[in-house]
């Protein structure tokens, strides 16, 4: 069997016994990769979506079937994170796999890809093995994971692409270090090519990257040393000459700059093979957020000024950014609470990451289906993830949400182990009432058969 035949499914957990058929009525049915958004029903079978559409119970439901009236709320293909860190193995007091599982069960998330930067990090089989039997264990969302591009993420040796590949690796990167040597880079994305792989790049310039927040006037205000927004250009400039020059596939993470998405916009006109995504938190909140040195809006890279962050909310709503991903960065209380330049960077997002993507519907910036298409079919296409669909057969991996609930964010109440997140309170429209992976309920109230 090649590498590429099993990758999709590889880290995937091992299913409880799936219900034998249940029967989704009164669904507002939500499909990004067909287009479809129209009020009906919906039949998993086991693990696998049966069928689905507006007239498939006009004669009743079957009599065998667990019965779910979803009154209407919206129901879509389970919701995929392509940039979470799971701190297991190495970090277990600020998150693990299991209490990761259960935040993005709550936030409607049924799959997850862990970024390599645990301890040890995922630069050999034995740690993706670790990973995939934790997932079997917690038995919740599915969990997949990225091998290091070099190894022990030094940025100088390669790491085994193919045998990482084989035994379930969805892509390459060193989180949030970047590949900073251009050789190294250049053969990463040609070896890559082989096993049909995507290199995921972190875009900031480590030698213009030692500040400790975005530069400009509130840095200086503040006191902290700046990280400039051409430090993010300059390495996403540098790695499109190189995806030219190998043809490769290039995804830049967390794209936070007005010129990075210029540069981005150009090369997919070029016909470059190159993705990108950003994270909730660069197309809501701008550098104001860290306020009087507040640490928990310092993230990596760096809230930037406002003017970017429109340029992002410009960017997903033209289609230049592919996907939103939670970039979710659990750090518990003596991580964060210490002065901002020597803090922590990063914040949770996995109960966060859909209301907060919501709001570019609610503000009429983008289409309901377009913001649902950049955390499902966008980063499943992009991973070759089985994954994202409501199209009989596929995996019944699906997600039923209140569109218009409006709530407050209380991070005292999230299933992370941290609660390192800005948005205390802060107002939110869109509700999960239920997930579900291979048909099993995870998240969401009890149910009785009936009809």
């Amino acid at each position: 069997m090649s590498p590429s035949a099993i990758k999709p499914t590889a880290m995937k957990p091992a299913s409880s016994k799936a219900p034998g058929r249940v029967a989704y009525v009164n669904a507002r049915l939500l499909d990004p990769g067909s287009g479809l958004d129209e009020i009906g029903g919906l039949l998993t079978d086991g693990a696998k979506i049966a069928d689905h559409g507006p007239r498939l119970f006009n004669n009743g439901t079957p009599e065998d079937a667990l019965v779910i009236d979803c009154a209407g709320l919206c129901l879509t293909p389970g919701l995929i994170d392509m940039r979470v860190q799971l701190r297991e193995p190495g970090a277990e007091h600020k998150e693990t796999i299991e209490s990761a599982s259960r935040a993005a069960a709550h936030g409607g998330i049924t799959s997850m890809v862990a970024l390599p930067n645990t301890e040890p990090v995922i630069d050999d089989v034995a740690v993706l093995e670790f990973l995939a039997r934790r997932a079997r264990e917690t038995k919740l969302v599915k969990v997949y994971a990225y091998g290091t591009v070099t190894r022990d993420l030094k940025g100088r040796e390669l790491t085994e692409f193919g045998l990482l590949t084989e035994f379930g690796a969805v892509g390459f990167t060193d989180g949030l270090k970047a590949v900073a040597d251009s050789q190294v880079m250049r053969r990463a994305l040609s070896y890559s090519r082989t096993f049909g792989q995507v290199i995921l790049q972190h875009p900031e310039d480590p030698a213009l990257s030692s500040g400790a927040m975005n530069e400009g006037e509130v840095a200086t205000r503040l006191g902290l040393t700046g990280i400039p927004a051409a430090a993010e250009v300059i390495m996403v400039a540098r790695d499109l000459r190189l995806l030219e020059l190998t043809g490769g596939r290039y995804h830049v993470a967390n794209v936070t700059t007005f010129e990075s998405l210029n540069a981005i916009r150009r090369a997919k006109d070029k016909g470059l093979n190159v993705t990108c995504d950003t994270a909730p938190h660069y197309f809501t909140l701008n550098e104001n957020a860290v306020g009087d040195y507040r640490s928990f809006a310092k993230v990596w890279p760096p809230l930037r000024s406002e003017s970017d962050r429109q340029a992002v909310e410009d960017g997903l709503a033209d289609g230049t950014i592919d996907v939103i991903a939670s970039d979710h960065s659990p750090h518990d209380q003596d991580s964060k609470r210490l002065p901002f330049a020597v803090a922590e960077p990063g914040i949770v997002g996995l109960e966060s990451l859909l209301p907060l993507s919501l709001a570019l519907y609610h503000k009429g910036r983008i289409g309901l289906l377009d913001v649902l298409a950049k955390l499902t079919t966008g980063p499943a296409g992009i991973l070759g993830l089985n994954a994202g669909s409501l199209a009989p057969g596929a995996a019944a991996d699906l997600t039923l949400f209140d569109l218009d609930k409006p709530w407050l964010i209380d991070p005292a109440v999230f299933q992370s182990k941290s609660k390192n997140s800005p948005f205390t309170d802060y107002p939110v429209q869109g509700l999960v009432r239920r997930s579900v992976v291979d048909g099993r309920c995870i998240f969401g109230p009890d149910e009785k058969p009936g009809n």
